[in-house]
């Protein structure tokens, strides 16, 4: 029997339980950054509303009755009993109060988009459908200036203003992905994951890379954003995979 409607009168209920499969997914990728990084989920209509992981607590642990309903618009946020940390205020916060396009933000340091970050040169290249996925629909944060505290996190979020560019390839640090929800934007993640994997793997072969024209690069892209519901049946399948393994995620 699936777990999800375990706690069905708590607030934005189907919500979290999409954020904490998201977070234990996040585990069985090895995505995850012990207890760094951070998720988070607008819940109200201007998107100042959100909810986010708990202080430092493993993404493993993490299920949808313990993930915090936060307030960008709060000064106070940081001096209440189970604040959240303070890079994750910071940026995501930040996010939240200037972007509500970016209902949904995930920010991770997985090792393929993390190398990518590093290098000197961080374009992702279309040369697969995966890479051609972002082709046009990044930006990359060349100013990283430590971590992601209040000032830090505001200079970010002014980098997201095109609603088209969804993921923030962040230099020297990791990247950083919205979408209108959390399948939408764990999907985008994943993704983004894999193909950053299939260049660093291609460029390691020293070999002339095939890159895809303009034309079918942008053609590719557009037609995987207008695929029909992969990212709602990617979270459906995680879902279910974890409800059949007994996963507390849902609780």
């Amino acid at each position: 029997m699936s777990v999800t409607n375990l706690r069905p009168n708590m607030d934005h209920w189907s919500e979290r339980v999409d954020m904490a499969a998201a977070f234990r997914w996040t585990v069985k990728l090895d995505m995850h950054e012990a207890v760094a990084n951070h998720f988070s989920l607008a819940v109200n209509e201007d998107g100042t509303q959100f909810l986010m992981n708990p202080n430092q607590m493993h993404f493993s642990r993490v299920k949808a009755s313990n993930l915090l309903l936060l307030d960008a618009n709060d000064p106070n946020t940081m001096d209440m009993p189970g604040a959240p940390d303070p890079t994750a205020w910071g940026l995501h916060g930040s996010i939240h109060r200037h972007c509500p396009h970016a209902r949904c933000v995930m920010h991770v340091h997985s090792i393929h988009a993390t190398v990518l970050a590093s290098l000197a040169d961080s374009n992702i290249l279309p040369i697969d459908q995966n890479t051609a996925t972002f082709y046009n629909r990044y930006v990359i944060d060349e100013e990283f200036g430590g971590l992601a505290f209040e000032s830090e996190g505001e200079r970010c979020a002014s980098m997201l203003n095109d609603p088209k560019k969804k993921v923030m390839i962040m230099g020297n640090h990791g990247v950083l992905v919205i979408g209108s929800d959390a399948a939408d934007a764990f999907n985008r993640l994943y993704y983004f994951e894999r193909a950053a994997e299939t260049y660093i793997r291609a460029l390691q072969t020293g070999q002339k890379l095939r890159v895809l024209s303009d034309e079918i690069a942008e053609k590719t892209a557009q037609e995987l954003e207008d695929y029909p519901s992969q990212a709602e049946a990617h979270m459906r399948e995680m879902k279910a995979i974890l409800d059949a393994e007994g996963s507390d995620y849902a609780s």
